[in-house]
């Protein structure tokens, strides 16, 4: 089963862009997360969530992650979009009036789910690269086909395998997960404003 729930995932954020729905996309990903989990039940505590043991872990997740949405608003141009992105992301229902709701869902909620789930569940104390960086990695493809270049698909991907790494490596320095949930709060919330003030 642990190595189903992925695909069960996968399936969901498919699903949900294949009907034009950004929230769709997210909260059946989040679906198939926690039914995954129900099903395999982890014994792993929720509490592990709030664990940190050392604050410059908390520090450096939240700089160095906060500063991808810096990043990318400095280096936009560099990357080739569709030159309909602004019409692609509004044809998922991101408009004006939804936009901000699912920047609060999206980098208040989820964080929380996927760093249990992939930092948690199918988390490993490996120190090198591991199937689950690249897992969780993978599904961010299916969002971004269509909307930037080949190669600017395969540099995101890559960014993200890092993350994925970086995160799992905090969280067996720190044994918990705060640290790796604001860096990634901190993440989703920069790179999405980046993302809804350049193409609103």
């Amino acid at each position: 089963m642990k190595w189903i729930a992925p695909a069960m995932a996968y399936l969901a954020v498919g699903l949900g862009l294949l009907f034009h729905s950004a929230f769709g996309a997210l909260v059946g990903f989040h679906a198939a997360i926690i039914l995954s989990l129900l099903i395999a039940r982890p014994n792993i505590p929720f509490s592990i969530l709030w664990k940190n043991t050392n604050i410059k872990w908390i520090v450096l997740s939240i700089l160095l992650c906060g500063s991808s949405g810096i990043a990318l608003y400095l280096t936009w141009g560099r990357f080739s979009f569709a030159s309909d992105l602004s019409s692609q992301i509004e044809a998922l229902g991101l408009t004006s009036s939804t936009w901000i709701p699912f920047i609060a869902y999206f980098a208040l909620v989820n964080p929380f789910v996927e760093e249990y789930f992939w930092r948690g569940y199918l988390g490993s104390e490996a120190k090198s690269l591991h199937v689950s960086d690249f897992l969780y990695s993978g599904f961010h493809g299916l969002i971004l086909i269509g909307k930037v270049r080949g190669d600017a698909v395969l540099f995101g991907l890559s960014m993200l395998v890092l993350a994925g790494w970086f995160w799992r490596q905090i969280a067996r320095e720190d044994h918990g997960l705060l640290a790796p949930l604001l860096g990634h709060m901190a993440a989703d919330f920069t790179i999405l404003m980046v993302v809804y003030s350049i193409t609103s």
